[in-house]
């Protein structure tokens, strides 16, 4: 009797895995652990999110013969210190990260007084020329201007070795205002989008 008792609870068991598999469609798990990860997004997708045309005005748009070779967004801070009881500017504090055009690779910068921007992965540095700033205005209230500038120097084979042009576009902040006195300095945060451009080969 006792062995009759234990077939029926293998049958039953046995009937009742039987109609769970029926029933649950092959590949579902009920821990969740078999899931397929989410696709990673391509590295074009990164590019083309930076690489969006913003809206540039025409005259800070670089000769014919430049393309684009690297996008990237920066936080960080004018510097301004006190002249004659005015803020005059004094330099840029920022950190940039982006990706290059072609290939597509992430990168990051760091952008100092010159103007100067370095990469901190392959050490290569570019220096703006001051004479040659073209301005017009931010599209933000109470904000920095955007900026083209032309390249003056180079240093190096890597990110910067070749750029020419570079526009500082979309600009929220960085401009001090108000009166000072003595010899302070201050830090005003601000926001913008470096585009770094090259000559077409």
């Amino acid at each position: 009797m006792a062995l009759a008792r234990k077939d029926i609870k293998v049958a039953v068991a046995v009937g009742g895995l039987a109609l769970v598999s029926v029933g649950v469609p092959a590949g579902v798990s009920f821990a969740g652990t078999d899931r397929v990860p989410a696709p990673e997004r391509p590295a074009t997708t990164q590019a083309d999110n930076y690489g969006a045309d913003p809206r540039v005005p025409p005259e800070l748009e670089p000769p014919p013969g430049h393309r684009v070779h690297a996008v990237l967004k920066a936080r960080g801070v004018q510097v301004y210190a006190c002249r004659s009881g005015a803020w005059a500017p004094l330099e840029p504090a920022a950190s940039l990260t982006g990706v290059t055009m072609r290939p597509v690779k992430k990168v990051s910068v760091l952008h100092f007084r010159g103007p100067s921007w370095q990469s901190d992965q392959d050490g290569s540095l570019l220096e703006g020329d001051p004479a040659s700033v073209v301005r017009a205005p931010s599209g933000h209230r109470d904000s920095i201007p955007q900026l083209r500038i032309t390249a003056k120097s180079t240093r190096g084979g890597g990110l910067f070795g070749r750029v020419t042009y570079v526009q500082r576009l979309d600009t929220a902040g960085g401009l001090a205002s108000g009166p000072c006195a003595g010899d302070g300095t201050v830090a005003v945060p601000y926001r913008a989008v470096y585009r770094f451009f090259t000559a077409d080969s």
